[in-house]
């Protein structure tokens, strides 16, 4: 519509300037101009066409570039808050891994150090279990050897009684034996007291003087004297001095030990004990037996 108004405002302003057959030829160049016009006209009209497509497309094109650009941009910025956010969980993570091999590290030493407390304790320990076993051998060694010492001068002594006093053995009136480091003489009663009596007889302080010259050189041996009857009851005006069997054998036994501390032993060392009719060492059922429960025994053991 814009061509057409154009190109008619141009043929009248020639037709009104141009008279006659003049103006019959300049309107045919007018008319040839006026085409040519119109044809630069629809080629500017065809290329404005072109122009205005290639634009909205360029125009539609940079929109998709904006929007292109818009999102990438949120994906970087995206991208950007995620590394950051990586960030942030590594340098916690971090932290966090950095203190627990501190503590690790921490506990190791502290194990260590602990560790080494206990074995520099087991050390000292081991050194004193080593100490204390050397001394308690030492002492075990020392004992033997006391205790063989004393097995020996035992058998030196109980060889010595039985030479001294082999009338008494061969006569039964005394037994010399020997057990589990302890040396018994065992005297009848008879040998040293009248019936129903403590008092020690004649014969029977020599018996026990044979006794007393080997004792006297024998320090370490503790000795004690003990007294026994046989069952049969204390009778008639005797109950008076001894009511029953034990004051009998206290008594006999009180005037042996009496008799040994007089001759010198140590006193500190002798002791006395009265049994009565209850440590026999056989039955009371024959006259044989009585006898050989009615006695005297010494007993040498080692002191405490």
């Amino acid at each position: 519509m814009l061509k057409k108004i154009l190109l008619l405002s141009v043929i009248l302003l020639l037709s009104i300037s141009a008279p006659g057959c003049v103006m019959k030829k300049t309107f045919d160049l007018k008319d040839e101009e006026a085409k040519l016009l119109d044809n630069n006209l629809q080629e500017l009209q065809s290329n404005y066409d072109t122009l205005t497509t290639n634009s909205q497309a360029q125009a539609n094109q940079i929109e998709t570039l904006n929007t292109t650009v818009k999102e990438l941009t949120q994906d970087k910025e995206n991208l950007i808050a995620d590394n950051q956010q990586l960030d942030s969980i590594l340098k916690a993570k971090s932290d966090s891994l950095s203190q627990t091999i501190a503590e690790l590290r921490q506990k190791m030493a502290d194990q260590k150090n602990t560790y080494d407390d206990k074995v520099e304790n087991l050390k000292k320990q081991i050194s004193s279990l080593e100490d204390e076993n050397t001394q308690f051998r030492n002492e075990v060694t020392a004992e033997l050897l006391r205790k063989e010492n004393e097995v020996k001068a035992m058998s030196g002594t109980y060889n010595e009684l039985i030479a001294k006093m082999e009338n008494e053995i061969n006569t039964n009136q005394v037994t010399i034996s020997e057990l589990k480091g302890k040396l018994t003489v065992n005297m009848v009663d008879a040998i040293l007291f009248d019936s129903g009596k403590a008092e020690i007889k004649s014969e029977g302080l020599a018996v026990l003087q044979k006794v007393v010259d080997i004792l006297k050189n024998m320090t370490d041996k503790e000795i004690r004297v003990e007294g026994h009857t046989d069952n049969v009851p204390i009778t008639g005006s005797l109950t008076k001095k001894y009511p029953t069997n034990w004051e009998l054998s206290a008594a006999r036994s009180i005037n042996v030990t009496r008799f040994l501390h007089d001759q010198g032993l140590d006193p500190g060392a002798l002791s006395s004990v009265a049994y009565g009719e209850y440590k026999p060492v056989t039955d009371n059922n024959t006259e044989e037996g009585k006898a050989q429960n009615r006695r005297i025994e010494i007993v040498l053991a080692a002191k405490e």
